[in-house]
């Protein structure tokens, strides 16, 4: 296979010292805490779980897979060194003009190494975590694709929506309402029909990524992930789906959703860091057909305590795509966009501006907040001016604190898209808004040219002076240019 697929990347980043193997966690909350504990810091190493208890050696566990800027530029074939804004700058490049390569049939393909079908079937073979004392269960897909076809365009859609694993042939699925997977899944319901689908529950974490972001309306997530990969995605064709499978795919799980079956599912502890959602009936997975590796790997990106690697990488590429999303809506001027990580990739966006006139701040405010990207489970969205960092958040709240007028520079948005994993959305999952607010933290328009100079080495001093005694300042880290 020429993909790329998750041993590859496994393989590069242990050679890079990115990765630590664990030996001997027991699957029931230990191998869960060991990941929170490393999750606490971004940057860490990835884990890699063997000789689980209660499992053959060589079922395996990988997690705390994109908690480093790093690890998240080399997924997406950018340089290990690439910094935070520089890669959403290159991230809303290919977000704005994306080259699209349809998948590729093959045959003889890893993923078809081991097939277990009909009463064969039993997903207990493979080591899926409870990952936090709270959750109601086990947890096989959490850095999972959920593949579909919408019926009506036949366009292949790539989620990554969480799997429970209920008993040998039936999975739990959780979709929030408004996702394409849910919108394909209630069409299928509506013709009387059981909806087709495929999860894969280990894979190229740039497939994850993809999944995991909104890219443009009417694009396959494969075929975007080709135009990164330079080549197509190799898939095999589900024989009882006819959906796309990964060839190089650690663990594929073919079935349907029918629409008359449920089974109670969660609670689990989600993105923004609560159990805000309880445990309740969610739809089923019928799996009726399993297609594994030989020593396969389950990908875990669990959520949890903000940033987690469930929404890191959301933070990174989000940032890109909302910058895209607020040009194209006519915005001028952006000079930089961070779904802060703190906010879990989407609750708090800062963008910086150049003010260029009356009004601006707050109208870019509100078309991010309004965003396709930017629109969802969002709950402050700050703007500040161009001498501000937008991913440094003291920088941020500096501004907020100096240069916002409450009176004036506060707007709140009510009944806005929200989701049942939001701690503050209304109760009933049928109905979940929220409200948002619109802080802009610039400069005051009428005073820009009078407003008081900041108390800081002006930029060519800086330089300067960094160049000059580049042994002293090498010891904090800093370079001359």
């Amino acid at each position: 296979m020429s993909t790329r697929d998750l041993r590859k990347w496994l393989a590069d980043a242990e050679e890079g010292g990115d990765v630590l193997r664990v030996g001997g966690a027991h699957w029931d909350v230990e191998l869960g805490t060991i990941v929170d504990i490393f999750m606490e810091r971004i940057g860490r190493p990835a884990l890699l779980f063997d000789k689980i208890v209660g499992y053959p050696e060589g079922y395996r566990v990988l997690a705390n897979v994109l908690t480093s800027t790093e690890r998240v530029a080399t997924t997406l074939g950018m340089p290990r060194e690439t910094g935070k804004m520089d890669l959403v700058r290159k991230w809303k490049a290919l977000y704005s003009a994306p080259r699209l390569i349809p998948p590729a049939q093959v045959s003889g393909a890893p993923v078809e190494g081991n097939i277990m079908r009909g009463p064969a079937v039993d997903l207990s073979k493979f080591p899926a975590p409870r990952w936090h004392e709270l959750d109601g269960g086990r947890f096989l897909g959490t850095g999972c694709l959920v593949i579909m076809r919408d019926p009506d365009s036949d366009l292949v859609n790539v989620g990554c929506y969480r799997v429970q694993y209920h008993d040998e042939k039936t999975a739990g699925i959780m979709i929030t309402r408004g996702r394409h997977g849910d919108a394909i899944m209630r069409k299928y319901w509506a013709r009387g029909e059981a909806c087709p689908v495929v999860v894969t529950l280990g894979q190229d974490p740039l497939l994850l990524m993809m999944a995991g972001v909104q890219i443009p309306v009417g694009i396959s997530e494969f075929d975007f992930a080709a135009g990164i990969y330079g080549q197509p995605v190799e898939v095999v064709t589900g024989e009882l789906t006819g959906l796309p499978i990964p060839a190089t795919a650690e663990i594929a799980l073919e079935g349907h959703i029918p629409p008359d079956q449920v089974h109670d599912e969660g609670p689990f502890g989600e993105w923004t860091g609560y159990y805000a959602s309880p445990g309740k009936q969610q739809p089923i997975i019928a799996v009726e057909r399993v297609l594994h590796r030989d020593n396969p790997i389950i990908l875990g990106v669990i959520p949890g305590l903000p940033p987690n690697d469930n929404s890191y990488f959301v933070g990174l590429l989000g940032s890109g795509a909302v910058w895209d999303q607020v040009e194209k809506a006519g915005i001028p001027g952006i000079t930089g966009v961070w779904e802060h990580e703190v906010g879990g990739g989407r609750m708090w966006l800062t963008l910086s501006i150049k003010q260029l006139f009356p009004g601006h701040a707050k109208q870019a405010g509100m078309v991010a907040a309004a965003s396709g990207m930017g629109g969802y489970a969002n709950r402050v969205v700050v703007v500040v001016d161009e001498d501000i960092d937008p991913t440094n958040l003291e920088a941020v709240v500096w501004a907020i604190s100096t240069r916002t007028d409450p009176r004036e520079d506060l707007e709140v948005i009510r009944r806005c898209w929200s989701s049942p994993l939001d701690p503050m959305s209304y109760p009933s999952p049928l109905h979940n808004f929220n409200s948002r607010m619109i802080i802009d933290a610039c400069r005051p328009w009428e005073r820009r040219e009078s407003f008081p100079p900041v108390a800081k080495a002006a930029p060519h001093l800086r330089a300067e002076t960094v160049r000059k005694w580049p042994e002293l300042f090498a010891k904090i880290g800093l370079r001359q240019d």
